[in-house]
């Protein structure tokens, strides 16, 4: 009897640990804390995140449906054997449609777990996922009215370069085995686990109620967690946004010199705003004397390693592959701001 009294007891406890650590607690509290210490903001810096998050949606939706669909139909093995041989040209293809695509930092999380869901090489990926955030034809077209044709076309290639540079690495290092499966346990275990279905898909699987019952699961379940990880990250971006002015990082990166370049490149990461305001912003510090390499360093690392954008790929995938995508953000941001700088002056 008193230990079903013990048992009963210890429920309760077990919940509230869950619950504390939980990803809506933790936007409850840092929605609670601003009500406390600036209730004046309290509504702005929902309504920022509510925005963001609304703007995320669609590609949401539309990721979490195909892991559904591709689950259900038994087809996600078919994609992963597309790409058996053929590592090489996915790379090349990924950081080319990457450089393209019109994805933030934080869009294009749902189609990277897709990606990885179905079996497509962790090199690809990665290159698509260093890629895709640094330019698309709108932010093409807004460097230009800002910063000039040559920064944007040069971003454009840096984009594609440093997707190649990702890849190649992470292709040299899963050859090694010291990168095994990316997707994190607890992302792993939302989903239904191994597929049941083998042999030949069916595509329309609507017919067969366990392969309806696995959609259902699979696209409730990746919303679940992909929406709250992006919530998640998109408060914190109002949070930054609302308290840390951009005069700040523009103090910290005013200047010339390689170690501006370095800094700019770390600033950049936690400090980038969003693709469309950073721009006006670098436009502002390069008339206080920044120099042109620590403006591509920081454009390059900014939309990589931006806080919303670390947020959502620490939910996803193990440590030793988050670390590989910030080591490649970074470095390829400094490498990247050095040729540039390089280069102006060696026209100059």
């Amino acid at each position: 009897m008193s230990d079903i009294t013990q048992g009963q007891s210890l429920r309760p406890k077990i919940k509230l640990s869950k619950i504390i650590k939980s990803v809506p607690f933790a936007i409850a509290i840092m929605l609670l804390g601003v009500a406390v210490l600036d209730v004046a903001q309290l509504l702005a810096v929902i309504q920022f995140a509510v925005r963001a998050f609304l703007g995320t949606l669609p590609f949401i939706l539309f990721a979490v449906l195909m892991i559904g669909y591709l689950k259900a139909t038994g087809s996600e093995s078919m994609i992963g054997k597309a790409f058996e041989g053929r590592e090489t040209q996915a790379i090349f293809l990924a950081a080319l449609i990457g450089g393209i695509a019109p994805f933030c930092s934080c869009e294009v999380i749902p189609f990277i777990a897709g990606l990885l869901a179905v079996g497509a090489p962790l090199s690809a990926v990665m290159a698509f996922w260093l890629a895709s955030p640094l330019i698309d034809p709108p932010t093409f077209i807004i460097t230009v009215s800002e910063l000039g044709l040559p920064f944007a076309l040069s971003r454009a290639a840096f984009a594609v370069a440093l997707g190649l540079l990702g890849g190649f690495v992470v292709k040299m290092i899963g050859k090694r085995g010291a990168v095994g499966d990316p997707l994190r346990e607890d992302y792993k275990a939302s989903t239904c686990g191994a597929n049941k279905f083998k042999g030949k898909p069916k595509w329309a699987f609507w017919s067969e109620a366990d392969r309806v019952s696995v959609f259902r699961k699979e696209s409730v379940n990746n919303l679940i967690f992909l929406g709250q990880w992006l919530a998640l990250a998109y408060v914190i971006e109002a949070l930054f946004v609302t308290y840390v002015p951009a005069e700040l990082v523009a103090n910290v990166l005013g200047g010339e010199g390689i170690l501006t370049i370095g800094l700019a490149a770390l600033v950049g990461a936690p400090a980038y705003l969003n693709g469309y305001a950073a721009i006006p912003l670098i436009d502002g510090l390069l008339d206080q004397g920044m120099s042109l390499g620590a403006a591509m360093a920081f454009m390059i690392a900014g939309p990589v390693t931006s806080i919303p954008a670390m947020m959502a790929v620490v939910s996803l995938v193990k440590r030793q592959v988050f670390a590989i995508y910030l080591v490649m953000a970074i470095v390829g941001a400094v490498l990247f701001g050095l040729i540039f700088q390089y280069a102006n002056g060696f026209v100059g």
